[in-house]
């Protein structure tokens, strides 16, 4: 699975800072703490005719990270509400768009860790690229990474970070293996997450996850919780094994970059019977229903 370049973003206006800038020249200082040491935090959004599904609760949870990482003078959701709807008018966006939203501790006055360097404020980057959903729901197939998971006493998961070097060796290790993407395990051996996904299995009608210990509070992850919980399909939320894994009958992960995409092979085993099961296509319909009715509306 390697994403394409989608002719339509070759000349994307890229907003940084509330100032918009072509694709070919946008750029941060070398003194951002971003680039220092990954001093920032993101969010994934999904543009659906004119609405960004779930907009809030991105929005607040790149809050919550800021917050955890002692950012000051964070910007209000009306002012990031704003900034996204520029990004979206000028590249005349109304659909089938992803939005990668990141806002970082902001340049420093030298290079060093201290926060107190921080002296210019926060930087704001909106960056929106026409994006269908990324994955092959005809069926993933998924290879366990030696990669751990942090646990909250290393560094809590609820802090939606962009420094991402953990995800990244695994999906090295993922690649390697001839994988679509990689299982991760936190410190115990339990599955927490894919390198980029929740994951949930299905065993007699059950859908299985696990607890959000090693792995983000994720925004699909929870709209699936929800739709379980509307529907009455029994939901388990424990920690869950890779033997418990391999013999389940379906598979699927979550996230805003691919929705909801089924899983047919983890290890080289064979999920099920190797293609999407009912349930997945039942949460699916679901997800995508919800989607066409509920959103918030973006002037664009």
């Amino acid at each position: 699975m390697l994403q394409t370049f989608d002719n339509r973003n070759k000349d994307l206006q890229i907003n940084i800072n509330g100032k918009l800038f072509h694709r070919d020249v946008a750029g941060i200082s070398p003194f951002d703490s971003v680039v220092q040491g990954g001093d920032g935090v993101w969010e994934g959004l999904r543009l659906y005719n004119g609405c960004i599904f779930k907009l809030e609760e991105h929005l607040n949870r790149l809050r919550h990270s800021a917050q955890a990482m002692a950012f000051e003078n964070i910007p209000s959701n009306e002012e990031l509400t704003s900034e996204i709807a520029k990004t979206l008018q000028a590249n005349n966006m109304n659909d089938g768009v992803h939005i990668r939203l990141t806002l970082t501790r902001g340049k420093k006055i030298t290079s060093g860790m201290d926060p107190r360097l921080n002296q210019d404020g926060n930087t704001l980057i909106v960056l929106a690229e026409f994006k269908s959903p990324v994955y092959d729901t005809s069926g993933l197939s998924l290879a366990t990474s030696s990669i751990r998971r942090f646990t909250p006493d290393t560094l809590d998961p609820k802090i939606h970070s962009c420094n991402l070097i953990q995800s990244i060796m695994a999906k090295v290790e993922a690649n390697a293996a001839g994988a679509d993407d990689a299982l991760m395990l936190d410190s115990r051996g339990f599955i927490a997450e894919t390198n980029a996904t929740h994951l949930f299995f299905v065993k007699d009608e059950v859908v299985f996850t696990s607890r959000a210990i090693a792995c983000p509070e994720g925004v699909t992850r929870q709209v699936v919780i929800d739709l379980c919980k509307q529907n009455n399909v029994e939901l388990r939320i424990k920690d869950c094994s890779q033997a418990e894994l391999y013999r389940a009958d379906e598979c699927f992960c979550t996230g805003t970059m691919g929705e909801l995409a089924c899983v047919t092979k983890v290890d080289g085993r064979i999920i099920g019977s190797g293609s999407m099961g009912p349930m997945t296509s039942r949460l699916t319909d679901l997800f995508k229903s919800l989607v066409a009715e509920c959103g918030t509306l973006v002037n664009c």
